[in-house]
């Protein structure tokens, strides 16, 4: 490009920057000045890109969030009945979460204020867990394994169900409480999708069974 606009990847660098110092120095404690110093770059051109640090600071949630929607829709598209790609991607929904219960405890800060602060960044992820679950759902109707629900409903309630195994603070709160284990909650969710019920073991589940 030569006519003086943005590089493309400028915003993404600044991001990427961002992130690693709010991992380690924390996201309050970061400031455009240190985001600019690590990038070689004056805060001046930070705010080329960016109006404030809270748009920064979602810029970083949502670039992580993006990171978890990516898994669930690569596991929402694979081959396979909806009913065994349902019961993998809410699996795959607590493994994410428990990874970010054992992370830095830095990056649970900023995303516990984002979610008490109700972040815009937070409503657009829960939207689009809704969506990936919602379609999984059309899909298992489409082909009879599910039945007699409504798609655009059953989206969201299948993921407030999971809220036990995939919201940051309830997953730590109930650590110590033994039921209903991961697999036990997702063959409800199933059986209310109207699912038949099947006896096999579920592998996908036993894996973080004890998170």
């Amino acid at each position: 490009m030569t006519d003086g606009s943005p590089r493309p990847d400028t915003r993404e660098r600044i991001i990427a920057a961002a992130e690693e110092l709010f991992r380690d120095i924390g996201f309050q404690k970061t400031t455009v000045a240190d985001i600019a110093r690590t990038l070689s770059m004056s805060p001046a051109n930070v705010y080329r890109f960016f109006a404030s640090k809270q748009d920064i600071n979602e810029a970083v949630a949502r670039r992580m969030t993006g990171r978890k929607r990516a898994r669930l829709e690569a596991i929402a598209s694979e081959p396979g009945s909806a009913r065994a790609r349902m019961r993998r991607m809410l699996a795959e929904m607590h493994i994410m979460m428990a990874e970010f219960a054992d992370a830095d405890a830095k990056i649970q800060e900023m995303v516990a204020v984002a979610i008490a602060e109700s972040w815009r960044v937070i409503h657009d992820h829960i939207r689009d867990i809704d969506t990936i679950i919602t379609r999984l759902v059309r899909e298992g109707l489409e082909a009879g394994e599910f039945r007699g629900v409504d798609p655009e409903v059953a989206g969201p309630c299948v993921r407030a169900a999971m809220t036990r195994f995939c919201h940051p603070s309830v997953l730590v709160m109930c650590r110590d409480i033994p039921q209903p284990t991961l697999d036990e909650l997702i063959d409800f969710i199933l059986a209310a999708l109207g699912a038949e019920r099947q006896e096999a073991s579920h592998p996908a589940c036993e894996t973080v069974r004890a998170s």
